[in-house]
């Protein structure tokens, strides 16, 4: 009972721990997050580690590894030895495009406007292989759930073979129920590639009840992490096939410190096969690392209260101001996306900027993304500034 009422309880403000101005109001965490200190530090500390390698145990590069692929395994509730280390979300979906083909005549649904990772791989083999692409268009309501609910069930298409989706919509912020999709791509036979680059971390994810073929996010948004570093999980059913590179790693036994080079050239165990080859484990891979254990140790039930609390005082502190929001049960709760009847004024981001606050057009709307380092003071002046600069 007592864990029940931690995890609902909202996190404090987190701002102390980020080198932030207090003048400063920066809302695109969508975009890039800012590193916490503890970040930061870690890549410093790191950047020395290179500079003197002989001081390093002969077991770090391995730990730095698995200490990276544990923390993303906490935050989707899989094994380690499920997720792989991997530089990019495209990377992820090229590696899925590898070992999951596509059947000749079969379709492959994707969204409208979604990020080009889990899009442009199967626009590029679709021709090729025989495969239709079809895109789910984007709801008036913001309702992408039963969109692709009603895509997925539509009488007399091609066989589906595969749904390769974002789990939140990253132009407008639109909320996907995953389970209920799953499922129903489950019940016609058909795999599940998740993007779930602003999900994780913030929403509940647990890959074990999800079941997806693949779920891929990267660390710079967030996760709180660098830029070049991702992670795959892989479903035991794909945990066979042949990796996007050929490496030392991918096998069980090639070393330089052995006397017989490739002593073992089986392909390793696990998603670990399909690792990176150049994985930094100097400098990036432990920024990650640290960054996923801050949000691990907050949890993902008070960080999307005190998230919540902070999109929906957006919203209402910008009620009458002419611009529309997703409805509060379709949204996610870290990101709030306003659309403009007539348009938005192209220079309202410089505008904002100029008072030192910061969101980002996308497609047309100003998508608002808070993270724990926002409080209440940043959102009543978001909402100030607003009505100054674009009323």
């Amino acid at each position: 009972m007592l864990s029940q009422v931690l995890e609902t309880c909202m996190l404090p403000c987190q701002r102390a721990l980020f080198d932030i101005p207090r003048d400063v109001c920066f809302m695109n965490a969508a975009s890039w997050s800012p590193l916490p200190i503890a970040v930061q530090e870690a890549g410093r500390a790191a950047v020395g580690h290179k500079g003197q390698p002989w001081k390093l145990s002969s077991t770090f590069q391995s730990d730095q590894y698995e200490r990276a692929r544990k923390a993303a395994a906490a935050l989707i509730g899989a094994d380690p030895a499920d997720v792989a280390l991997i530089p990019s979300v495209g990377y992820g979906v090229s590696t899925a495009g590898k070992v999951m083909p596509i059947a000749r005549g079969s379709r492959v649904l994707v969204l409208q406007d979604d990020h080009t990772s889990p899009v442009l791989e199967w626009m590029s083999r679709a021709d090729a292989a025989g495969f239709t692409v079809e895109t789910v268009k984007q709801p008036t309501d913001g309702d992408w759930t039963s969109a692709v609910l009603e895509a997925i069930e539509l009488p007399g298409a091609a066989p589906l073979a595969l749904v390769s989706i974002s789990s939140v919509h990253w132009s407008d912020g639109g909320a996907l129920d995953m389970p209920r999709i799953a499922a129903a791509a489950k019940a016609r036979g058909a795999a599940l590639l998740v993007d779930a680059t602003h999900d994780v971390g913030i929403r509940r994810i647990d890959v074990k009840a999800l079941d997806p073929d693949f779920l891929i996010f990267p660390t710079y948004k967030w996760v709180l992490g660098p830029y070049g570093r991702a992670f795959m999980y892989v479903a035991k059913r794909h945990q066979n096939g042949v990796p996007l590179e050929q490496t030392a790693p991918a096998r069980k036994a090639v070393a330089a410190e052995d006397t017989i080079y490739f002593r073992d050239l089986a392909y390793a165990e696990g998603a670990r096969r399909y690792d990176m080859g150049e994985r930094d484990h100097f400098i990036s891979m432990e920024m990650a690392a640290v960054g996923m254990e801050m949000m691990a140790s907050w949890g993902n039930g008070p960080i999307q209260a005190r998230l919540t609390m902070l999109t929906d005082r957006l919203a209402d502190g910008l009620a009458n101001t002419g611009v529309r929001v997703i409805d509060k049960v379709l949204r996610a709760p870290h990101v709030l996306s306003l659309q403009f009847p007539k348009g938005m004024a192209p220079d309202l981001p410089k505008k904002l900027a100029a008072e030192n606050v910061y969101a980002a057009p996308r497609l047309g709307r100003l998508r608002i993304s808070p993270h724990v380092y926002n409080d209440e003071q940043d959102v009543d002046r978001f909402v100030e500034v607003f009505r100054k600069v674009a009323l």
